[in-house]
């Protein structure tokens, strides 16, 4: 299954009008379930941008100052990782550069493992909603508004029907939403 999961303001957006997202910073309640959410992942892609921020936590060894935040290093620096940039040349770690299509690349990854993938980079996971690759979506829905910004979402041109198949509040009033994609075996595009 292809999972897009990200934070996101009320208003849905995953950056704010300056690229900001430091509203999004999880506390440790949250960022226990970030861990145990991506250790059950069997691979992710990534844009390059969301590479590029999530790379210190491979190389940086000041993001292992707390029990929690070394075993995410380590959960992430493991994950297999393919990256989707038109400006690197090459990466770090256990990642790859893309080398297909947005679609080869997904069933290349989902293949690969029998586990859950994530798509990450608002970017990219816009490419993959739009060819209706994207089975769940999960949002981390942060209490802020913050009025215009990077989406969530990409506009689209037909409705997208949703099931909302869990719900949590964490301690931080932030609200997580599950959504798995209703389809039909002609909702998926190459």
């Amino acid at each position: 299954m292809l999972i897009y999961a990200m934070s996101v303001s009320v208003d849905g957006y995953v950056a704010d009008r300056n690229g900001g997202f430091g509203w999004g910073a999880p506390s440790e309640e949250l960022f226990g379930f970030h861990l145990e959410r991506v250790r059950g992942l069997g691979g992710y892609l990534l844009g390059r941008r969301l590479y590029e921020d999530m790379l210190v936590w491979e190389t940086d060894p000041s993001m292992r100052d707390t029990d929690l935040k070394a075993a995410f290093a380590d959960v992430w620096s493991a994950l297999p990782k393919v990256v989707f940039s038109r400006t690197l040349d090459k990466v770090q770690g256990n990642a790859r550069l893309a080398a297909a299509s947005v679609a080869e690349e997904v069933a290349a990854t989902l293949d690969a493992t029998d586990r859950d993938v994530e798509i990450g980079g608002p970017g990219l996971a816009s490419a993959a909603f739009e060819r209706g690759l994207v089975d769940e979506l999960r949002m981390f829905r942060h209490p802020v508004v913050v009025g215009g910004g990077t989406p969530y979402l990409p506009p689209v041109t037909e409705d997208v029907r949703l099931d909302l198949i869990e719900t949590r509040t964490f301690d931080s009033r932030v609200i997580y939403e599950r959504y798995r994609r209703v389809r039909d075996d002609s909702d998926r595009q190459p």
